[in-house]
């Protein structure tokens, strides 16, 4: 697609480092690259798509990542194109599911966008953001449109997506309309003439199937950009509130700040490609710092101010810093934490890994029991380190690692 009328110049291929950093995939880069050096030679912003359905109303920060990539976009000038499914919410998308996913109700699908938009306006400029609803195009298409939709691809491909292929293997039931999903998502990108589509590892096809009807329809066909899943605060598993291992946006600055600072050095440099909004020149310059001798617990403050900020405000950002080095440099008990009320086992008391998973300091009894042989676990103040020990009805106050606090009263 390239040409001598549109050069790769160094200013292309920084944009092209930025866009790629942290992906999972970039498809076509070579087509990509021509495209941002078209856009850069003619002044014409590329268009970038995000196509969302409003399954659940809050968002973690984990969801936060193809965001920040969009926001990059905008930063770059192009234009970021915000888009609410709710016709194929009504569908419900079966990517990496392996039994049918209930629609959503016009109702529900409102709502939820409603608090999409509010949280994901914390992220994107608002003034530089496209926002449509695919019920624009796909309504008007009618049952004749459809059909004439579904003529261009074929079963057999559609069977290829793994989600579809493993519930053939397992004679798992596949409702017709899942299988018009990736086609009504394919639509969306000839209807908006995208050339960038974005979404998780898990959209990849869907994305494909884009590319594929814009050829139908004689657009240029749009790049694919996939971004991984983030990996929660244990470093281990995706960030997500069934693992309790994750931050919401809307946290209050103290508790997001501490999360963010009880993260792996590992895991921070990983969090900084995904959700730092700081050049790749920055980033290399605070790694060479710390090979330097730099402390990387001051990197892994400015990462925690930088979200709080984003949520927040820099002065919230900046109240939390100093609030949390004054708690925890000097090992204060925090004047407010959460409190839970246990019931007594049979036997009359509580196991101290029960209370710690009851109380949701802890995951799982094997998360409490690695706690405790760390020596990370404290009761009154005390280091605990038998793992078996048992607490009698009473009110302690827990706490685990230097983050976590409970006042748990077994009763």
């Amino acid at each position: 697609m390239s040409d001598a009328t549109h050069p790769i110049t160094p200013e292309v291929e920084r944009d092209l480092a930025l866009i790629k950093r942290g992906c999972d995939e970039l498809l076509v880069e070579s087509d990509f690259a021509a495209k941002l050096a078209r856009g850069r030679a003619t002044g014409v912003p590329l268009r970038c798509k995000l196509g969302l359905d409003p399954t659940a109303p809050d968002i973690h920060l984990g969801h936060t990542v193809v965001l920040n990539k969009l926001r990059q976009l905008q930063d770059l000038g192009h234009t970021v194109i915000f888009l609410i499914g709710d016709f194929t919410g009504m569908i419900g998308d079966p990517s990496g599911r392996n039994t049918t996913r209930p629609p959503l109700t016009h109702e529900q699908i409102e709502a939820n966008a409603k608090t999409y938009l509010d949280q994901a306006s914390l992220v994107l400029d608002g003034a530089k953001t496209e926002i449509r609803y695919n019920s624009e195009w796909s309504e008007p298409l009618g049952a004749a449109g459809m059909i004439k939709l579904a003529a261009k691809y074929t079963l057999a491909r559609l069977l290829e997506r793994d989600d579809f292929a493993t519930r053939m293997r397992e004679n798992a039931p596949i409702a017709m309309h899942e299988l018009l999903y990736p086609l009504m998502q394919g639509y969306d990108s000839v209807a908006l003439k995208s050339d960038l589509e974005l979404g998780g590892t898990d959209q990849k096809f869907n994305l494909l199937v884009g590319r594929e009807l814009q050829r139908h329809w004689g657009q240029e066909p749009q790049c694919v950009l996939t971004m991984p899943l983030l990996e929660g605060l244990d470093g281990v598993d995706k960030m997500s509130k069934s693992k309790n291992n994750y931050i919401g946006i809307t946290e209050r600055p103290f508790e997001m700040f501490g999360k963010v600072m009880s993260i792996s050095d590992e895991l921070m440099w990983r969090w900084l490609d995904l959700l730092s909004m700081r050049s790749n020149e920055e980033l290399a310059a605070l790694k060479r710092q710390v090979k330097e001798g730099r402390n990387p617990r001051d990197v892994k403050v400015l990462l925690a101010k930088e979200i709080v900020a984003r949520f927040h405000s820099a002065r919230a950002a900046d109240e939390a810093d100093f609030e949390f080095m004054a708690r925890f440099r000097s090992g204060a008990i925090p004047d407010e934490m959460p409190e839970f009320t246990l019931a007594a086992d049979a036997q009359g008391g509580l196991s101290v890994t029960a209370l710690l998973k009851q109380a949701g300091l802890a995951p799982s009894t094997s998360e409490a029991v690695r706690n405790i042989e760390q020596g990370g676990v404290k009761i009154d103040g005390q280091k605990v380190s038998d793992r078996a020990l048992r607490l009698a009805p009473g009110t302690y106050v827990v706490q685990v690692g230097k983050r976590k606090w409970a006042r748990v009263t077994v009763a």
